[in-house]
């Protein structure tokens, strides 16, 4: 299996790394720039002082203007390119959109706003509104600024505050800011030759991130009854792409899916809320049922003395690695070594069953060839569909296979060229992801962030993250940071999210009471953090150099590009690890590694 995983490996490492996808800019900016959801009203420049701004809406904002708010800080403005809250939740809303974690882990403050969503994996509408809710909760809607994007952002020394200009006119001079833009913000398209040619050649095309209904119809529940007539090119079989083939193919007239690499799509079973269970849950239930899915999570693994209480396809693989431990004469005798080859052969039992499952489902051998993923489980993030793999049984969905080619070759004016053939196509639906990987001065929707003397983010951050807790930088006065950078990681995302924001709130809030004007790193706090996380640093490299190509391991080139990749250089010990660390550091009180200028 190693063999195989490595020679299915080689077909789709490309040498241009995440350097092979298009920015979303000039003549291509229209497929990120254009909300198809709110139409932009006019309104005049604004031109304040504002004491805190947050820079996005979706979770990671929403969850930072709420802990601002509860530390007493009342003018906090959100600013996002929207028209509402909700991020990620705003701006896809596909046909079959649904979170695809645990949704009673994954929707932050349920117990806060009194909400359960209704199944397992909520749908994408229902976690927009709890989004819309939060907003209304905790008084972020008053003053939020929608439909507006940042351009610059520059530190202002002689009035201690940072001026962000916006492509509405708008002068905004912030005491603080808070970066929450979060890690899904910015499309990105594969680098296919001709996409301009096509569009030119009046060839229709949209980001799945940006879903053009007014072309095919329907809703987030389907029914794209316009596309009855047109012939379909679905480009990117990933998480997004495992949910929208079942709906093209359903109304489509045709549909072609390009795949490089192909998914592990386990069973969803996505089971309703039940109203038994909800009655009894007690107080202090999400973060119980949090801590457990982390702890059963890929991410940790093995779990004695505690059930398992999300029990699905991202925690198989604990439970099976448990198991066999547990099974062992004596457990406790165990090294490492021995516990990771039990790992990787449970891995490799796990991805045989989900092999077995295409071949079992899919009717042609050859398009089930394809289907079956050859990696090891989570070298990419792991799906989960009762409807995927029955489409490509449908007379009008073709698998067009491209690892060898490493991709589609290129679009003309009449479709796209794959494997030396030409597909004629009415309509490309780009399910290519977003900047997650790429160079850091691509995944901030803003051209310029300068801070003290004019040193850019951009530069100061191009060889490798320097922070205090990875939330903050020396040079950046009075600048925060959420996301994957120099913190503890969770499969959970949404949970990173709330522990930051309620660390950057206390921070913020303290720097108020001691009348503070400015906050920073000292050079001897940001260089001793970034030492200790590059001391306790777990080498992942052979597993990462192990799996095919894609975002969760930097495009095949593991952590030694764009700061450590997708996961940031995170702190090893663990996310609760962190979470201590950092309780621990507010308990103490005096703010060690922060300089305060007055």
């Amino acid at each position: 299996m190693r063999v195989k995983y490595a020679a299915e490996r080689a077909k789709r490492v490309r040498d241009e790394g995440a350097a092979q996808y298009l920015e979303l800019d000039g003549d291509l900016a229209g497929l990120y720039e254009v909300d198809p959801y709110t139409p932009v009203t006019e309104r005049d420049p604004i031109d304040e002082d504002i004491e805190v701004v947050v820079l996005g809406g979706g979770f990671a904002g929403l969850l930072s203007g709420a802990y601002l708010k509860k530390a007493g800080i009342g003018d906090v403005r959100v600013i996002d390119m929207a028209g509402d809250f909700g991020g990620v939740w705003y701006w896809n809303r596909f046909p079959g959109i649904q979170c695809d974690n645990d949704a009673y882990c994954y929707i932050p403050m349920l117990e806060e706003l009194d909400f359960l969503p209704s199944k397992k994996f909520a749908d994408g509408a229902e976690i927009f509104g709890h989004c819309q809710a939060m907003g209304k909760h905790f008084g972020l809607y008053d003053g939020a600024i929608f439909s507006t994007q940042v351009e610059t952002m520059r530190w202002d020394d002689s009035i201690k505050r940072w001026r962000l200009t916006t492509n509405r006119g708008d002068d905004i001079r912030a005491r603080f800011v808070v970066m929450a833009q979060g890690s899904y913000n910015k499309p990105k398209l594969p680098g296919i030759p001709g996409i301009k040619e096509y569009l030119d050649a009046g060839g229709h095309a949209f980001h799945s991130a940006r879903w053009d209904y007014d072309y095919t119809g329907g809703d987030a529940s389907g029914g794209l009854h316009k596309l009855a007539d047109k012939r379909v090119a679905l480009i990117g079989t990933g998480a997004t792409g495992v949910q929208l083939v079942p709906h093209l193919g359903r109304d489509a007239k045709q549909l072609f899916v390009f795949q490089r690499t192909p998914s592990s799509v386990d069973m969803r079973e996505n089971t309703p809320t039940d109203p038994e269970w909800a009655a009894a849950l007690q107080p202090g239930w999400q973060e119980e049922r949090k801590r457990n899915f982390h702890n059963w999570s890929p991410f940790v693994g093995v779990v004695f003395g505690e059930p398992d209480l999300v029990c699905d396809f991202w925690t198989e693989l604990g439970r099976n690695m448990t198991a066999r431990i547990a099974a062992s004469p004596d457990p406790a005798s165990l090294g490492v070594e021995e516990i990771m080859a039990i790992r990787e052969e449970e891995d490799y039992r796990i991805m045989e069953r989900l092999r077995r499952r295409v071949e079992s489902i899919v009717e042609d051998p050859q398009t089930a060839e394809a289907l079956k993923p050859y990696y090891r489980f989570m070298c990419k993030r792991p799906c989960s569909s009762e409807t995927y793999l029955p489409a490509f049984n449908l007379p009008n969905v073709t698998l067009v296979d491209v690892a060898e080619s490493k991709g589609v070759e290129r679009l003309t004016k009449k479709g796209i060229i794959a494997n030396g053939v030409e597909y004629e196509v009415d309509c490309v639906v780009f399910a290519s992801g977003f900047e997650i990987s790429t160079e850091i001065s691509r995944r901030y929707a803003i051209d310029v962030i300068e801070g003290r003397d004019g040193l850019s983010l951009f530069d100061s951050w191009h060889d490798s993250y320097q922070t205090l807790h990875g939330m903050t930088s020396r040079g950046f006065p009075n600048q925060f940071h959420l996301g994957f950078i120099q913190g503890g990681v969770s499969a959970n995302t949404t949970a990173m999210f709330e522990q930051q924001a309620r660390h950057i709130a206390y921070i913020i809030a303290e720097v108020s009471k001691r009348g503070a004007t400015t906050v920073e790193p000292s050079q001897a706090g940001q260089d001793n953090w970034v030492n200790t996380v590059r001391e306790l640093a777990i080498d992942n490299s052979a597993f990462e150099l192990s799996c095919t190509p894609g975002y969760y391991n930097n495009e095949g080139r593991g952590a030694s590009e764009n700061n450590g990749g997708f996961l940031g250089h995170f702190y090893s010990p663990g996310f609760y690890a962190f979470d201590e660390l950092i309780a621990q550091w507010r308990d103490k009180g005096d703010l060690d590694g922060l300089e305060l200028g007055h």
